[in-house]
């Protein structure tokens, strides 16, 4: 796991540190992040990376998973 990710998971950790998020990758299809936890994760996500996340990035392969976070946010700042 390299760092974005474990960042990604210590936010998701302090939102709800009931679910195991290294092994998650149904988040969004499976309704762990509801969408008041989604917008959260997003503000704290652009905060922490300093990236916009727009609404064309908020699909849900983007936010299933640590690793499709993680990817997004890479994507994001290499533009």
């Amino acid at each position: 796991m390299d760092t974005i990710e474990k960042r990604i998971e210590e936010i998701l950790m302090d939102e709800d540190d009931s679910i195991d998020y290294k092994n998650e990758k149904h988040l969004i299809d499976d309704r762990l992040l509801d969408s008041f936890g989604i917008i959260s994760l997003v503000s704290d996500l652009e905060e922490e990376f300093d990236v916009k996340i727009n609404a064309v990035d908020m699909v849900p392969e983007n936010f299933n998973s640590i690793e499709g976070m993680a990817s997004m946010i890479k994507k994001l700042q290499d533009n």
